[in-house]
C-alpha cells in the first residue's frame, strides 16, 4: 500500500518574492556592478554601470598590485505625502588588469549613469627569444 507523504523541506520551486528580487529582475548582476572591458588603442577602459549615483560621494576606484577594484555605496531615500521608499547597497568589483597597465595613468570620468576607467598600457617587446632547454643529467 503506498502512503501519501507531504514534503516538509525545502521547497523545489522558488519563493515568488525571491524569484523577482534574482539579479535577472532586479538589474543587479551577481557580482554587483556591471561592466564591460575594451582594449582601446593604447588603453585599456572599463565601463560600469552606476546609474543615480554620486560620483564624488558614492563611487571609490582604486588601482593596486595589477587589480583594478570598482566600490559603489547607495544611501538614498525618496518621500512624498503618500509614500516613502528607500533604496541602498554596496558593490564591488574587482578585476585582474593586463600585464602592461601602467598603475600610474588611470583615469575616471562619470556621465549619464557610467563610470568609465581608462588605464594606460605601457609598451611590450614585440621581440622573441628562443629559451634553451636543458637536461638533467643521467646517472
Amino acid at each position: 500500500m503506498n502512503a501519501i507523504v507531504r514534503h516538509t523541506g525545502p521547497s523545489r520551486l522558488p519563493d515568488l518574492a525571491e524569484l523577482f528580487d534574482a539579479p535577472l529582475f532586479s538589474g543587479r548582476s551577481p557580482a554587483g556592478l556591471r561592466v564591460e572591458t575594451a582594449m582601446e588603442d593604447d588603453r585599456y577602459v572599463v565601463r560600469a554601470e552606476a546609474p543615480g549615483m554620486d560620483p564624488d560621494k558614492d563611487l571609490t576606484v582604486t588601482v593596486e598590485h595589477g587589480v583594478l577594484t570598482i566600490h559603489a555605496e547607495r544611501s538614498e531615500s525618496t518621500t512624498s505625502p503618500q509614500h516613502s521608499e528607500f533604496r541602498y547597497g554596496s558593490f564591488s568589483r574587482m578585476l585582474a588588469l593586463p600585464a602592461d597597465a601602467s598603475e600610474e595613468d588611470v583615469t575616471a570620468s562619470y556621465d549619464k549613469g557610467i563610470l568609465e576607467v581608462s588605464i594606460g598600457l605601457t609598451q611590450r617587446s614585440q621581440s622573441s627569444r628562443r629559451v634553451p632547454i636543458s637536461r638533467k643529467a643521467q646517472e
